[in-house]
């Protein structure tokens, strides 16, 4: 009797695995799962950790062995998704963020949107103009440390804490004026909220960027947000699709294609190359679902779409969730009593140093007051410790996925590049914040149809700073979509051509297949029930003697004729 309990104990063991899932305030969540549990056991098991109704705007990501990330699929076994072995770490993050943060109807809720958003703002996704970047923060400060204290904040107080991944003293000094003078009073709910509304109204809010190259082979950044799909290079938003234009994601091993119609029924196709054929599949994962959240109505219309051609299966995929207007619809029937938030505080974080006391990363020496040193690989370290969608790996050069940096350096220097506070721009370590505000507001004023700037704003833009051009091919609206445009055209006619062929051999196929179905039940002997019940039918006996015999015997006659000669020489 002993030994079947501790077999039996022993086999619920291997049944079991242990799951730590990372929450985005930096605590830890661990529990115990069946092997065959799917992903949306574990994330019914979070939410009612964290008493989370409006949980479809989040979702579980997590990195396998070949560093290539993943959004847990909740339909799916988690053993069957993750290829690593027992016990699994996962982080929870916002997967859709939403398009209103403010029409979130629990703070619950609008708190962990607030840490996934702080958390972008120092890996540098949310990009900002300065003065943007010194509200920001200072509505971080306010609802983690409260009103200013003369007391309990000595001068300086604001370099305890690191918002973004680089910033100078001068913005520090902004930030701490913002604190002291125009937030007292501000409780931390209003903080975050007026810290969402702020966010919201920035370009690249909910990105989650994929690094990709062009057609030109220049670096990219690929996102897909609450109103559309947007195309990064430097810190120009060079593409934007609205959802409703977008018609069709697609992808071919490491090849990303979009297909959209705008204005005046005007069709263009995009290609973009991802770093592997595992990233660019994860890519159109995420298209495909953010498409369906974003832009249908009901989840009744949410259909399971394909990368493949006309007769290959390729990869299939359909998302399982409710989409934007049902998630809204259902959050307006919660009624409960608020939960309450556990805020984080001034508890120390592995990958948000904002919220810690600990010295300042990144403080720029005083003797270098109007410098900041930017550095490539920092800005690898920085985008590596993130939530990013897609592997930063350790590459030449020459096959770089990171945009290269904008500066200029004499022949023979060494060390990093020195960009200035005013010309702060993101391609130099890899999308940071801020923006230097004269130049963003020139990028968006010319970005509105989702086109670079002319060559002579570049040049306006690019005045008085040290750094010189080379970011993107300095193209006008027309010259840029004609350059992504044609090589989509001419990869399409190939498609077509080989699909045609494709369908002939299908055909020719079919045609054969059905020859020798013919040849055997006219010309042989098998004695088989099926056959037999077929060559006993009016239709076939009628076929056999009016149409097959008299073809065979001018076929027998045509070999004849041809036999003769040959048999005569």
């Amino acid at each position: 009797m002993l030994s079947r309990l501790m077999s039996g104990s022993i086999r619920n063991l291997e049944r079991e695995y242990n799951c730590t899932v990372r929450l985005l305030d930096d605590t830890e969540y661990t529990c115990t799962i069946q092997r065959d549990a799917k992903g949306q056991f574990l994330f019914d098991l979070l939410c009612h950790h964290l008493n989370l109704l409006e949980k479809d705007y989040f979702g579980i990501r997590y990195v396998d062995p070949d560093k290539q990330r993943h959004w847990l699929e909740f339909t799916k076994s988690i053993t069957k998704q993750m290829k690593a072995q027992p016990p699994f770490t996962m982080c929870l993050r916002v997967k859709f963020y939403p398009p209103d943060p403010a029409a979130l109807k629990e703070e619950i809720t609008r708190y962990l949107v607030f840490l996934q958003i702080k958390r972008d703002l120092y890996h540098g996704r949310l990009l900002c103009k300065t003065s943007d970047a010194a509200m920001l923060a200072a509505y971080i400060l306010q609802a983690e440390i409260g009103d200013y204290d003369p007391g309990k904040h000595p001068e300086g107080y604001s370099s305890k804490f690191q918002f973004f991944p680089k910033h100078s003293e001068k913005l520090e000094r902004r930030i701490a004026e913002i604190h002291k003078t125009e937030l007292i009073g501000q409780n931390p709910e209003n903080s975050e909220l007026n810290f969402l509304q702020k966010a919201q109204m920035l370009e690249t809010y909910g990105v989650d960027p994929h690094p990709c190259k062009d057609v030109s082979g220049n670096p990219a950044f690929l996102a897909f947000t609450p109103f559309g799909f947007v195309v990064l290079q430097g810190n120009k938003r060079v593409h934007f699709l609205k959802w409703t234009e977008v018609t069709k994601l697609k992808f071919e091993g490491k090849t990303f294609h979009i297909y959209a119609n705008q204005k005046e029924d005007r069709k263009i196709i995009l290609t973009y190359f991802a770093p592997t054929p595992e990233a660019c599949k994860h890519l159109w994962k995420c298209g495909v679902e953010n498409q369906a959240f974003y832009k249908l109505e009901k989840s009744s219309q949410v259909r399971t779409v394909s990368s493949s051609n006309l007769f290959f299966k390729g990869s299939r995929f359909r998302y399982s969730g409710r989409v934007a207007k049902e998630v809204m619809e259902q959050s307006a029937k919660i009624k409960r009593d608020p939960p309450e938030i556990h805020r984080a505080g001034l508890v120390p974080s592995r990958s948000c140093p904002s919220i810690t006391h600990g010295p300042r990363l990144t403080s720029v020496p005083r003797t270098r007051r109007r410098a900041v040193h930017i550095s490539i690989m920092e800005g690898l370290e920085s985008l590596r410790d993130s939530a990013h969608s897609t592997p930063v790996r350790s590459v030449s050069h020459g096959d770089s996925f990171m945009p290269r940096s904008r500066s200029t350096m004499p022949d023979g220097a060494e060390g990093p590049a020195v960009i200035s506070d005013e010309a702060y721009s993101p391609s130099d370590s890899v999308l940071p914040t801020p923006v230097a505000e004269h130049s963003l507001e020139q990028a968006l004023a010319r970005q509105t149809n989702g086109a670079p700037r002319s060559i002579e704003e570049e040049k306006e833009s690019d005045a008085g700073s040290p750094s010189s051009g080379g970011d993107l091919s300095e193209l006008g609206a027309e010259g840029w979509e004609a350059g992504a445009r044609s090589p989509g055209e001419a990869e399409q006619v190939n498609k077509f051509v080989l699909s045609v062929l494709r369908l002939l051999l299908v055909t020719v196929g079919l045609l054969f297949v059905l020859l020798l179905l013919l040849i055997v039940l006219t010309e042989s002997n098998i004695d088989v029930a099926f056959l037999r019940d077929i060559r006993q039918t009016p239709e076939f006996q009628q076929f056999h003697s009016e149409y097959f015999c008299p073809l065979r015997r001018w076929f027998a006659c045509k070999f004849s004729w041809l036999g003769g000669p040959i048999s005569d020489k």
